[in-house]
Formats: structure tokens, C-alpha cells, sequence
């Protein structure tokens, strides 16, 4: 999944030369917490609303409400942001993007092209919606996960099974992460399920490896088996 596929293409940002005042004002206005500050057409830094509060006057400053706005109004975005910019390239992988806000304890990341123009900005809520699409939880359903030993054509066992109980499979997630050796931890998504036949389904899955827990987001009802 790349950051093209995914980023915010209509991209707000705020000059270096503009107010502070003026920064505060498009982050509210618009409802975001990030601003790339171009200068000239050039990305040059980036703004957040954390920066701005740092940069506020203390609630306990003896300047009146006329004197604080003055203030604001004189402070420059370019003498506030933060530079160098940590960017992505459309190109990226939308993991090598949630990587480096991780890391960088950032919360977005300017995309720009191969000609340095910016293009886009990809941000936590656009990794949030990654993680839910790939989950296939807009679909509701029921999500159960099971450690299964990793052999050719596992998932293709499990995936017939559901479908001969009438489901149909929205995701399927593995990981080898906290697993012993040879074996995965696998999320399977299924959906359009009769509710009556699930737990005969759920032991015939059981017969394929550990079932850990089953969640059903259209009844609220989860079920913990293993730990």
C-alpha cells in the first residue's frame, strides 16, 4: 500500500513569513494539526499546533488580551517552525510512512514528488484509516484470531470452511510476531455468517490450531479462549 494511494492531496499550508496569529487561526479554522510553511513554493519547514501552544503567552502573563494579540501578530511562522523536514515520496510504502512517524514522534509527514513539489501530506488519521480498511471492520462481521502451524495452503482450509458454513472473508491479517517458530498468528474477517451456525464453525477452525479470542462487532459479544 503506498502513501500516494492514501495521503490528503489537498494540502493547507501557511508561509514562512506569515503571523503566528494567522498560523493558530488556519489550524482552527480548518480542524488540523499540521501546517507545511512553504517560502517562494518551496517546503521550508513544518508548523503544528503543539509548536503554536509552546510559543503562547502564558495564561498567567500580565499582558492584556490587546497586548497578546499584538504580540502574536508579530511573531513570524518561520521563527516557529521546524526544520529539517522529515518527508515521504508517493512512492512510499504506507508502513515505511507509520515507521518514521513513529520513530520521529511526529504527527504527519509532507509528501513530496521527484521534483521536490509538495503533493500531499500523510498523517496518524490517514495511517488510522489504513489499519481499518485493511482490518475490513467497516464490514462489521466478526474477526476471531488463531496460531496456526505454517504450512502451504493453510489459509486456503480455513477461508473453504467459512464458506461452507456461508461466510465470506473481508481480511486476513498474519504476523509471525509472538509466535513460536513455525507457526503465525492469523486474523481472519468473515461476514455475512448466520449467528446459529458460527459456534460449529469456530470448533471445526479450533481443529486448524489455538483460537485466541472471537469478536462480534455487529452483536458487541467477544469471546477470550487463549491468552
Amino acid at each position: 500500500m503506498l502513501v500516494k494511494n492514501w495521503m490528503s492531496k489537498e494540502v493547507i499550508t501557511v508561509d514562512a513569513d506569515d503571523s503566528m496569529q494567522n498560523a493558530i487561526y488556519m489550524l482552527k479554522e480548518q480542524n488540523i494539526k499540521i501546517l507545511p510553511v512553504m517560502d517562494d513554493g518551496t517546503l521550508v519547514g513544518i508548523i503544528t499546533d503543539r509548536d503554536l501552544k509552546k510559543a503562547s503567552p502564558s495564561d498567567a502573563t500580565t499582558l492584556d488580551m490587546h497586548e497578546l494579540l499584538f504580540l502574536i501578530s508579530k511573531i513570524k511562522v518561520r521563527d516557529l517552525m521546524k526544520k529539517p523536514v522529515y518527508i515521504a515520496k508517493p512512492d512510499d510504502t504506507v508502513e515505511e510512512a507509520a515507521a518514521l512517524l513513529l520513530e520521529k514522534k511526529i504527527s504527519g509527514l509532507p509528501v513530496v514528488d521527484e521534483n521536490n513539489r509538495l503533493v500531499g501530506i500523510i498523517t496518524r488519521s490517514d495511517i488510522f484509516r489504513v489499519l481499518i480498511s485493511l482490518s475490513g471492520l467497516g464490514k462489521k462481521g466478526i474477526q476471531f484470531a488463531i496460531r496456526i502451524k505454517d504450512m502451504p495452503g493453510i489459509i486456503k482450509e480455513v477461508r473453504e470452511l467459512i464458506h461452507e458454513y456461508g461466510g465470506r472473508t473481508a481480511s486476513i491479517l498474519s504476523s509471525s510476531d509472538n509466535a513460536p517458530e513455525g507457526y503465525l498468528n492469523f486474523y481472519f474477517r468473515i461476514y455475512q455468517i448466520d449467528r446459529q451456525k458460527l459456534p460449529s464453525l469456530l470448533d471445526r477452525i479450533r481443529e486448524k490450531g489455538t483460537l485466541f479470542y472471537m469478536v462480534d462487532h455487529r452483536e458487541n459479544k467477544r469471546t477470550i479462549y487463549e491468552s
